[in-house]
């Protein structure tokens, strides 16, 4: 049975600032370095076949602490970036509605569509399936991206709510059918 760990990266300063990353290349913060510890020595109790990484810095490094304590080498693919945010990165909600109203939302700001996030994902969940079938893998990536393309492969078990800094979500191939069997945990953290 195919099985793919999605993983949001380790939170970071924009995090704390709750300023918006898209596809701007911030790094880990210290607790986002300590909670990916954390969540590489839980993953180390189970057996990897691979190790997927988005190239932006938060997430290349949260794979870093994985791929050493699991022993796989990191493949990087850019199809699992986060979400670009246009013109909203690296602003927060307050600067948002200072600079383009309360409405900001409903105005062309180049933000990426959900369905292009879907899409690019699902691309590469189909390269994993065909590449890895029956093997389990290990996906570093971003918390819009993960949320998406989960309720697109499992909307019966995947709410709609933000992914935790280095959650884990797992979802398995049964009868060609993806199934989410755990969502968000961050059960290391505790």
């Amino acid at each position: 049975m195919t099985k793919v760990a999605w993983v949001r990266h380790g939170s970071t300063p924009w995090n704390k600032e709750k300023r918006a990353q898209g596809s701007s290349d911030i790094p880990l913060d210290e607790e986002g370095k300590a909670d990916a510890r954390k969540l590489a020595e839980r993953l180390h109790k189970e057996t990897w076949d691979v190790l997927y990484s988005s190239p932006l810095k938060r997430a290349k490094q949260t794979a870093a602490f994985i791929s050493e304590k699991v022993g796989l080498d990191i493949q990087f693919d850019s199809r699992i970036v986060e979400a670009s945010g246009g013109q909203i990165e690296g602003t927060t909600e307050p600067e948002r509605i200072e600079k383009w109203g309360e409405d900001w939302r409903s105005l062309d700001l180049s933000i990426e569509t959900p369905e292009s996030v879907v899409s690019r994902g699902m691309a590469f969940m189909d390269d994993v399936l065909r590449k890895h079938a029956g093997k389990k893998v290990i996906v570093v990536s971003h918390g819009a991206l993960i949320s998406h393309l989960l309720r697109e492969l499992d909307s019966e078990n995947v709410r709609d709510e933000h992914m935790k800094n280095t959650s884990l979500s797992e979802v398995h191939l049964r009868e060609e059918q993806w199934f989410c069997d755990r969502f968000n945990c961050t059960i290391h953290l505790d």
